[in-house]
């Protein structure tokens, strides 16, 4: 699916909370010592043939001066032909995408971490929060990596652990991109939850899930939603005609904060937004509080307001 990509979709998820990367002028120093100093991460980019482009748009973006002092930072450093693919990708020019300097400076935050991150320590399937706002994950396995930013958009990492005076460098072959749909928007995209979404509209709980959350949210497919009127013996209309019941339903499977598959709590009760618990296996089973199992048949589908996992069955509470 072709990505829009306009200057309020991009900035949505990752300017507002955003951290601002402060910048300092540096001191003269002796310039003997300096010949040799370690270079620091702006150097590092400008070194290498590979990262050409992602020199030009953090010079453009006003930003040498901020990755050239303080720190420690991380940053992602996608290269030449990361560039070129989201060119292709958004059907823009680079020109275009560099004019825009807010947009430009806000798509570089989100490849900087506030902190040196050496990949033997990333965090692996956990949330990841850069300085421009939002989150993404990195999975690792062995020597490969690979992240995931808040479009799903799946991003390798090539090269690891370059070192820099004020941080450390690791090279990516897609330029990662923050959410742009909260999380009923993403619902109302996916065909197979077309029930959940009429859910949600005839239980008041748009503008909620629209919120800032963050929210984790449990979304049962249409076919899950057939098997709960079978087994209740009810109709569509007759569940969605029951604003009470459906909300407490529905805020079953809500969770109050964004939780990544990494990050459940196995085996131990998860409190839900309707004040009642769910317990997940190590089987990443759900088990509510009928004592009915529910499988996850999808994980970490991200959102500018949380996080939904796909499950095969609807949840509910005692």
């Amino acid at each position: 699916m072709k990505i829009s990509l306009t200057r309020r979709a991009i900035l949505i998820g990752s300017l507002g909370g955003s951290v601002a990367l402060a910048g300092c002028g540096g001191g003269g120093g002796n310039q003997w010592l300096g010949a040799f100093a370690q270079p620091n991460i702006a150097q590092v980019v400008a070194s290498r043939s590979d990262l050409s482009v992602l020199s030009e748009a953090i010079s453009k973006a006003d930003l040498t001066s901020t990755l050239s002092a303080g720190g420690p930072y991380t940053l992602f450093a996608p290269n030449n032909d990361a560039f070129a693919a989201l060119l292709g990708e958004l059907g823009t020019t680079k020109d275009a995408l560099f004019a825009d300097k807010a947009l430009l400076a806000a798509v570089l935050k989100y490849h900087v971490l506030n902190a040196a991150v050496r990949q033997a320590d990333i965090p692996s399937g956990k949330a990841i929060e850069p300085v421009g706002g939002g989150f993404f994950k990195i999975e690792t396995q062995g020597s490969s990596a690979r992240i995931t930013d808040g479009r799903n958009r799946v991003t390798n990492i090539i090269a690891t652990d370059i070192t820099a005076q004020n941080g450390v460098v690791h090279v990516i072959d897609r330029v990662l991109l923050p959410a742009n749909k909260n999380i009923v928007q993403t619902a109302q995209g996916v065909p197979s939850l077309s029930i959940l979404v009429e859910a949600v509209v005839a239980a008041d709980l748009v503008a909620t899930l629209q919120g800032p959350g963050p929210f984790t949210v449990f979304a049962p497919s249409n076919d899950a939603f057939v098997a709960l009127l079978s087994e209740l013996g009810i109709t569509k209309d007759a569940l969605l005609a029951d604003k009470a019941l459906l909300t407490k339903v529905l805020t079953y499977h809500v969770l109050p904060k964004r939780v990544l598959k990494a990050e459940i709590p196995l085996n131990s009760p998860i409190p839900t937004v309707q004040g009642q618990s769910i317990t997940i296996n190590s089987s990443l089973q759900i088990i509510d509080q009928r004592g009915r199992t529910s499988g996850i048949s999808a994980t970490d589908i991200f959102n500018t307001n949380g996080v939904v996992h796909l499950i095969d069955k609807v949840l509910l509470p005692s």
